[in-house]
């Protein structure tokens, strides 16, 4: 992949349709509590309207996404964003998820943010990987905390630090 072809920006009406077929395609009881299914573009804009992620397009086709929230709806908490990542089967491990979370950091720290938290299963060993290797660490671990396929997972905590 070219990833100087690579585009980042934020979502529109018209990437939703793809937005969720990647989420079709990649999330399932291995590294989500519940699994998502879709049912219209609406239901999805309802969670995820137009702006609220931002997008990894290679030649018009959106091949990846990275969404934030604030963790809480506290202002003494607005300094900290959790992170959501997907990337579309055929184009992960080429750097498109590398390349979102870099461009996530720049736009928190341009925006006074201090913090990204994220959420990840145990049993997620890849995503793990990844996020380490983004400069995440653990923070914490909430033992046993979902019951998935009649297996205990732990939901581990991680985040990194932007710099000043």
């Amino acid at each position: 992949m070219n990833k100087e072809m690579l585009k980042i920006a934020p979502s529109s009406s018209e990437d939703i349709e793809q937005l969720i077929h990647i989420d079709h395609l990649i999330w399932n009881d291995k590294n989500t509590p519940q699994v998502s299914k879709w049912e219209s573009i609406e239901e999805y804009e309802k969670v995820w309207p137009p702006g609220s992620q931002f997008v990894a397009k290679l030649n018009n086709r959106v091949i990846g996404y990275i969404m934030f929230r604030y963790p809480t709806p506290l202002p003494s908490n607005n300094h900290v964003i959790e992170l959501m990542i997907g990337i579309h089967p055929d184009y992960q491990g080429m750097g498109v998820g590398r390349a979102l979370v870099q461009f996530l950091k720049q736009w928190a720290q341009e925006n006074g943010k201090r913090k990204i938290c994220l959420r990840v299963l145990s049993t997620n060993g890849t995503a793990i990987h990844f996020y380490k290797s983004n400069g995440f660490e653990e923070q914490g671990r909430l033992k046993n905390e979902f019951l998935i396929n009649g297996q205990y997972v732990d939901d581990i905590l991680m985040f990194c630090w932007l710099d000043e």
